[in-house]
C-alpha cells in the first residue's frame, strides 16, 4: 500500500524552517564588557582589558585556539570549573570561538610586579632532572611565552592563577592537558616550589598583541 503524500502546507512550512539562518553570534566585546541574557560579563572577574586577577587568569594576548579549546573543555565537561561550566555551556560554539579570539587581540598589561624569586627562576628555566621534572620553558617557550594552542602563554599570569592550576594537575582535578604533559611534573612538585615558580612567572614580560612578545 502506497502511503500518503504529505501535505503541500507541511512541505512548505518544512522548506521555509530549514531556509531561517542560524542566529548570528553576539558581539564578543558586548560579552566581555557587559555580559549577555542570564550571564556576567567576563570583565567581572578578568578585569576590563583581560589582565586578569588573583585567581583568575589574564586572557588578554592568550592563544585564540588554546583558549577556545579550553572554553570548550569547559562545555563538556573535560575540565571542570564551578564558574565556568556553566557559563561555557551557555555559549554557544560560534561565541565561544568569538570570545576566544577577541581576548587574544587585545593587548596584554605585562607583569603583575612582584620581587623575582630565584628558586621558581631555577624551576622554570631549570628544572629540577634529579626528579623528573622539566624546565618549564621546554614546553611553554623562551619566558614561558607560550607556544601555539598546546602551551599557554606562563609569562605575566597571575601567580594565584598558575599555582591553583599545577595545584589541580597535581591532584588530578584538571586533567585536560595533551598527552598528560603536565600532571607528571606537577605530582613531583612540593607547595613550595609550585608557588615559587608561579610568582617567577607572573614577573615576565607578558604577550603583546595577536601573541607576539
Amino acid at each position: 500500500m502506497n502511503r500518503p503524500a504529505a501535505p503541500f502546507s507541511l512541505l512548505l512550512a518544512l522548506a521555509l524552517l530549514g531556509s531561517i539562518p542560524a542566529a548570528p553570534a553576539a558581539d564578543p566585546s558586548t560579552i566581555a564588557r557587559s555580559g549577555a541574557p542570564g550571564l556576567a560579563p567576563c570583565a567581572s572577574c578578568h578585569g576590563a582589558a583581560g589582565e586578569g586577577q588573583g585567581s583568575f587568569p589574564r586572557l588578554a594576548g592568550l592563544d585564540g585556539a588554546y583558549l577556545a579549546r579550553q572554553l570548550d573543555d569547559f562545555a563538556s565537561g573535560r575540565r571542570a570549573s564551578t564558574v565556568m561550566t556553566p557559563i561555557a555551556k551557555a555559549l554557544s560554539p560560534a561565541d565561544r570561538r568569538g570570545l576566544a579570539g577577541h581576548y587574544a587581540r587585545l593587548r596584554a598589561t605585562g607583569t603583575t610586579g612582584g620581587a623575582e624569586d630565584p628558586d621558581g627562576r631555577r624551576l622554570a628555566l631549570e628544572g629540577a632532572w634529579s626528579r623528573g621534572v622539566p624546565a618549564c620553558v621546554q614546553c611553554h617557550g623562551p619566558d614561558g611565552r607560550g607556544v601555539g594552542a598546546a602551551f599557554p602563554a606562563l609569562a605575566g599570569q597571575t601567580a594565584g592563577y598558575i599555582s591553583a592550576q599545577l595545584r589541580a594537575f597535581r591532584s588530578g582535578q584538571r586533567n585536560n592537558d595533551p598527552l598528560q604533559l603536565m600532571r607528571a611534573p606537577a605530582s613531583k612538585l612540593t607547595d613550595q616550589e609550585i608557588d615559587a615558580v608561579a610568582r617567577w612567572f607572573a614577573t615576565r614580560p607578558g604577550l603583546r598583541t595577536g601573541g607576539r612578545p
